[in-house]
């Protein structure tokens, strides 16, 4: 055992030139895809096959296992090269898409400090930079006071608002649990993120005490749906608690009346959240600030820049305008080995309290570093720029109607969504019966799956199961890459070359 110990404390020196090679290979990959010119060149994944891809990756790891340098590089080449560049100019498959290089930048310094923000005294600079952009953040958000937390990922941060409503409405349940309550209710609308649903199994609310409230045509949740779903779990002797309102719909990029959700929330007593975890960036946006207004009047809301401004995975804030530190004293316990109260510092820049997690990386100093590089004004044209390209996208399907169809005919962000129909499926009206819509539903699945193979572009598709209908392309555009209108006529005609090689 000693040898081998000595081997690893004498070869590590040599192990460190694994990072300067590894950055190395990124660029010489093209990693980051930065020239428009070079996207018609690049794939954006060589796609294959699960089992084709064990064959050719040596995945299996060994008690006894040792490569050498140079087999550890040829082992991230083949990583980097069999992987999906999300940062390629073409892939539009998520709510992201391009990397900003300064949140690269802040990820990679934090990556390799390697801290934890739970206190000041491990995580001085990057405590002070949390609280500063939960300061900023909440101002933006018309909070007089505002407090928060960085966590991980948009399903996280919506359960914070869950937990931190359960505490207000019944503080008990943190020592004594829920055991002969009255069932405490949540409301969402049908189109409204899954981690609702997950977080009432998670947290023992039960999945049918998350009530599902009926949409409009355009995916906004009906205020009288809402009303009349609160008297209805009244009625069957729930205890409702929490209304979430979605700022930007997964699939639609729709908008809930904010106003309208608070007005009946208050008459109710009822906790709001927001989800705008998509759509959260508007509050920098210089045109569309209009699409959440009313978010100074929910007690929380979650936001994920990682989504529309292009800061690096993960990147998920938590506010509330609640005070009196109830976000801490809903989820502190008395760690005393790490949370002391006589240190030599002011412990109130110890956030760890805060937060469900222990350990927690540090998300807030690329989005910081983002903000300090460019100013949260450019990137409020940025999020401007993005939805402009939507709504020109819309005009370029509008002139392609033949061929193309919108879901909705204007999107409220930056989704689109439409349907393709190819050349044998193009009828006049009186033929589109339920049979042929069966069919068109077929056809972005196939187109999809003709686009990752030949790794030319990346769109996702999706149903409206709320609203009967079957699959069709979302696509979503983000602040990076920064599209010219020739992309999206190359986008369009790319569809359309695919679409030409399916079997119906």
């Amino acid at each position: 055992m000693a040898a081998a110990v000595d081997e690893v404390r004498d070869g590590l020196m040599e192990d460190w030139n694994i990072l300067e090679n590894v950055f190395k290979l990124l660029q010489r990959e093209d990693t980051f895809c930065a020239d428009p010119q070079q996207w018609d060149k690049q794939k954006i994944v060589p796609f294959l096959q699960p089992e084709k891809l064990k064959e050719l990756i040596n995945l299996k790891v060994r008690e006894t296992e040792k490569c050498t340098l140079a087999e550890i590089e040829a082992l991230c080449q083949q990583v980097i090269h069999y992987s999906v560049k999300t940062s390629h100019g073409r892939f539009h498959n998520q709510l992201f898409g391009q990397l900003d290089p300064f949140g690269l930048a802040g990820a990679v310094i934090t990556e390799a400090m390697n801290g934890s923000s739970y206190t000041y005294e491990i995580a001085p600079v990057f405590s002070l930079i949390e609280t500063e952009i939960i300061s900023t953040v909440s101002k933006l958000a018309g909070y007089k006071e505002g407090d928060g937390i960085f966590a991980p990922g948009g399903s996280t941060s919506n359960m914070y608002g869950i937990v931190l409503a359960r505490y207000k409405i019944a503080p008990e349940v943190k020592t004594s649990g829920m055991f002969g309550m009255q069932p405490l209710v949540l409301f969402t609308s049908d189109q409204s993120h899954y981690s609702f649903m997950k977080a009432a199994n998670w947290l023992g609310l039960g999945s049918d005490n998350c009530v599902s409230v009926k949409t409009n045509q355009l995916g906004q949740m009906q205020m009288d749906d809402l009303e009349a779903k609160i008297l209805e779990a009244k009625a069957r002797g729930g205890r409702p608690f929490f209304v979430n309102c979605t700022a930007g719909t997964t699939v639609l990029g729709a908008f809930d009346d904010i106003n309208g959700a608070a007005d009946v929330a208050e008459r109710h007593g009822l906790w709001l959240h927001v989800d705008a975890c998509l759509g959260g960036a508007s509050l920098l946006s210089h045109k569309h600030r209009s699409l959440i207004a009313g978010l100074e009047r929910a007690n929380s809301f979650a936001w994920n820049p990682h989504k529309t401004l292009g800061a690096p995975m993960q990147c998920s804030l938590f506010l509330t305008r609640e005070t009196g530190r109830l976000l801490e004293r809903c989820n502190s316990t008395e760690a005393h080995y790490l949370f002391q109260q006589d240190k030599f510092y002011d412990v109130s820049y110890d956030t760890g309290n805060k937060s469900v997690q222990c350990g927690r990386k540090i998300d807030a100093f690329k989005f910081w570093l983002m903000l300090k590089a460019r100013g949260y004004g450019k990137y409020g044209l940025l999020v401007d720029h993005a939805i402009g390209m939507s709504r020109l996208l819309e005009d370029k399907i509008r002139k392609r109607s033949d061929r193309y169809r919108l879901v909705l005919q204007k999107h409220e962000y930056s989704n689109v969504c439409f349907w393709f129909i190819p050349k044998a499926m193009r009828v006049s009206s009186k033929e589109e019966t339920p049979e042929w819509w069966e069919r068109l539903y077929t056809v972005a699945p196939k187109i999809k799956e003709q686009m990752t193979h030949n790794g030319t572009l990346m769109i996702g598709y999706s149903p409206l199961k709320a609203h009967n209908l079957g699959n069709f392309f979302r696509m979503v555009l983000t602040c990076f890459p920064i599209l010219k209108s020739e992309e999206l006529d190359f986008i369009l005609d790319e569809i359309e070359r695919l679409g030409d090689k399916i079997d119906l």
